[in-house]
């Protein structure tokens, strides 16, 4: 599960749909690279990371926790697309798709 506007940048990458999409398992390894490589970079320029978007869709309480929780606690690139990865992984082992908002 993640906020759509982190999905949105990770998904970007890969040219696919927030909304509705699939990672194919011959797209799996490309992607994994893709993703991979990124991390690598969000490292180099941790400033640059992605961290602190708003997403109108939720209530104010809910924002102002995780405005206090995201000053309390940096989450980069690497930890929001780590899922991804160990899911891109499992697809390149076992041949699988990965699919979303279906």
């Amino acid at each position: 599960m993640m906020y759509k506007e982190h999905a949105e940048r990770i998904l970007e990458l890969l040219n696919k749909s927030p909304t509705r999409g699939v990672i194919t398992a011959a797209e799996a390894a490309g992607a994994l690279a893709a993703l991979e490589h990124e991390v690598e970079l969000s490292k180099l320029h941790p400033d640059q990371d992605i961290e602190h978007h708003e997403d109108k869709t939720h209530s104010t309480a809910a924002l102002e926790d995780d405005t206090a929780l995201q000053e309390k606690q940096h989450i980069g690139f690497a930890a929001r697309v780590y899922p991804l990865l160990e899911m891109l992984r499992a697809a390149v082992t076992d041949g699988h798709d990965i699919v979303w908002g279906v």
